[in-house]
């Protein structure tokens, strides 16, 4: 029954992303919009654009629109943010960008911001917004929880969805275009800017019962230089920012708005699928989703990681059904004597379950990885579900985060149970380093990381109060459930195993180079790694070059992978070292399936140095810093899963096994 409960959580994964029709699953209440004259209660004529923090991919810092000198608006509020989005260093606020609905508008000022040479805040406000430039940051703006996207084409014909669009580009003192300075021929002074100063904004709408619902926003940045006498014309040259401030500058903002019926798509190639009909509200993100050309790779990853557990599963088969049978057989036959001089795993009955040295720690890493694999399945479960789509920010990282506290019980009991199994007495101690060692660990990396973002002015520092609520939910819930599950973990009787264990330690003998504790557990993180790499560099991209994330379908099949591929490496190595007679199983079975976060740590040093282009020391630091964390979290998560195969491997074996 255990292989068609497989291919049945594989079938329900995989059918996560099987074109269906339905409605959005995480309940974000659609709102209908009317003209002026028929605003009421059902629906409302005015559409507020709100702006989010301005981010790079040249750098890790990002900041809030206020902190560049843009137009700002005259009744700023901000939507109150939860937890994921305050981590995630999001700041959403109201614009000075106004629509009435179906209002098309042509070419309106926003504001004009002016800049005096004999004034130094005036120069450090031009230099902050030139930095901004330099660095390619991106304005990231929202209408109706939707992201205005600024669309291109790219290679092959085809249009690229971006959810974000820059201030402006740069043309270098040698003449060379950087970033989007290469879409305009015009962009070709040397040693200057070009600031994004006008928007073409497109909102396409389509009518229902109860009023209009939006379901595309995308603009075209332009860099026009207003005419002083008429600042509304939105023709003429480039707004140039020279690289030299010398002489006093205007910049003038504006936009223009046109509302759009969803009769005709206007992204014709990739939704032609939707060409004859209206595009439903709830599928109103898929022309950014299908923009992103990755799904083929996804199955190539798929394919590549089934290739590894195929090949895994047929070394354990063969072990299991072959190899294990004849030794059970020869272990068990009526000639003692004679089994008694060959050599194998029955041999070291009396030593396997020897309690290790350094239990302590070993209990509470693995305390402390039950906790984050429970975490981790539930998130990725509810996030295949469509509740934790990018449509409800924050969502994934509150999801999480409030998870990891709520299950501080089973962490508490594991560590516990096992703990006690090692005939360990330090109990207070134990629980005391479960709830505090790993976690106190990320507390202290995230802090520090936290206070270069402070010294750097970026939006991401978590606000003092926010530190003080994660504290709050780290020592008032998550420490009291650990003691709650140590509790019930230490009232447990003793972990019985199958066989005694001797007084005197058996001397192992002389190990091969490959059967020796380094080699065995370097090769154990390979073939782990190998399923998750291609699915990695996703992740990399949405977290560091703040790419979208939705294939929440495709991670929680590889989530899978990793499952099966890390406890069959392991039992794999196991085997043959308890074959070779060595008996130290407990940290190696640990340590074999967590040296695939080394490979991580490996992989992330190769993307920062091939795939990003970061520039200074605080966002050098942030990038591993950070990274530090995500390998500590991934090391504890695949060591834990490798022990409790191996656990359940070596308790199998060794029960069906006659034992003098």
């Amino acid at each position: 029954m255990q292989p068609l409960g497989l291919w049945f959580r594989l079938i329900c994964s995989l059918t996560v992303f099987l074109p269906v029709s339905g409605f959005y699953l995480p309940g974000l209440a659609p709102v209908s919009f009317c003209e002026v004259d028929k605003d009421g209660g059902v629906c409302q004529s005015e559409i507020q654009l709100f702006v989010n923090r301005l981010d790079s991919v040249e750098s890790v810092l990002p900041y809030e629109y206020d902190v560049f000198d843009f137009c700002k608006d005259a009744e700023e509020k901000r939507p109150s943010e939860n937890l994921g989005q305050v981590l995630f260093g999001e700041r959403i606020e109201t614009s000075p960008y106004k629509f009435k609905f179906r209002e098309d508008v042509a070419c309106k000022k926003v504001c004009t911001k002016s800049y005096d040479t004999s004034k130094p805040e005036d120069k450090a406000n031009l230099d902050f917004l030139k930095r901004g430039m330099r660095l390619n940051y991106q304005h990231h703006w929202i209408v109706d929880n939707m992201p205005v996207t600024w669309c291109y084409d790219v290679e092959d014909n085809q249009k690229y969805c971006n959810p974000g669009f820059p201030i402006g580009c740069l043309v270098t003192p040698d003449g060379r275009p950087k970033d989007a300075c290469v879409i305009n021929s015009e962009f070709n002074k040397k040693n200057t800017f070009y600031l994004f100063n006008h928007v073409d904004i497109t909102i396409t709408y389509h009518s229902t019962d109860s009023g209009a619902r939006l379901v595309s926003a995308v603009l075209e940045p332009k860099s026009i230089k207003h005419n002083a006498e008429n600042s509304q014309a939105c023709e003429g040259p480039p707004m140039e920012v020279p690289g030299e401030f010398t002489s006093n500058l205007n910049l003038t903002y504006s936009y223009s708005v046109k509302f759009m019926a969803s009769l005709l798509t206007w992204l014709s190639e990739p939704l032609a699928h939707t060409s004859t009909n209206k595009i439903k509200w709830a599928s109103r993100w898929d022309y950014i989703l299908v923009s992103m050309p990755h799904t083929n790779i996804q199955w190539f990853s798929i394919m590549n990681s089934l290739v590894i557990v195929l090949f895994l599963s047929g070394m354990v088969a063969m072990i299991m059904l072959r190899t294990l049978h004849k030794d059970i057989a020869r272990y068990n036959q009526v000639d003692q004597e004679d089994a008694q001089e060959e050599s194998g795993w029955k041999q070291v009955h009396g030593d396997v379950f020897r309690p290790p040295k350094n239990g302590m720690l070993l209990s509470v890493f693995l305390g402390q990885g039950t906790q984050i694999f429970i975490m981790t399945f539930i998130t990725l479960f509810l996030a295949c579900l469509g509740f934790l789509s990018p449509a409800n920010r924050g969502a994934l990282m509150t999801c999480a985060v409030v998870l990891w506290v709520l299950l501080g019980t089973p962490a508490g009991y594991v560590s516990a149970r096992l703990y006690k199994s090692f005939g360990g007495e330090k109990w207070k101690t134990n629980v005391f380093l479960t709830a505090l060692l790993c976690p106190g660990i990320v507390f202290a990396d995230f802090f520090l990381m936290n206070l270069i973002l402070w010294v750097e002015g970026s939006s991401a520092a978590i606000p003092f109060g926010t530190l003080v609520a994660i504290l709050g939910l780290w020592f008032g819930i998550s420490v009291p459930l650990t003691f709650v599950g140590a509790f019930f973990g230490f009232k447990k009787a003793v972990i019985e195993h199958p066989v005694r264990t001797n007084q005197i330690p058996r001397q192992i003998p002389e190990q091969s180079f490959f059967t020796k504790p380094l080699p065995g557990i370097i090769m154990g993180g390979i073939l782990p790694f190998g399923c998750i790499f291609i699915q990695l560099f996703f992740i990399l991209n949405s977290i560091w070059s703040h790419q979208m994330y939705y294939m929440f379908g495709f991670l929680f099949l590889v989530f899978i992978i990793l499952l099966i591929t890390c406890s069959e490496a392991t039992v794999l190595l196991c085997y043959f070292h308890l074959c070779a007679e060595d008996y130290h199983w407990w940290w190696r079975s640990f340590l074999t399936s967590g040296f695939t976060a080394v490979y991580l740590f490996v992989y992330a040093i190769h993307y920062f140095f091939s795939k990003l282009q970061i520039q200074g020391a605080a966002s050098t630091i942030l990038y591993f810093g950070y990274t530090m964390i995500m390998v500590l979290i991934f090391f504890l998560f695949t060591g834990t899963i490798g022990f409790f195969a191996c656990f359940w491997f070596v308790h199998k074996i060794y029960s069906v096994v006659k034992v003098d």
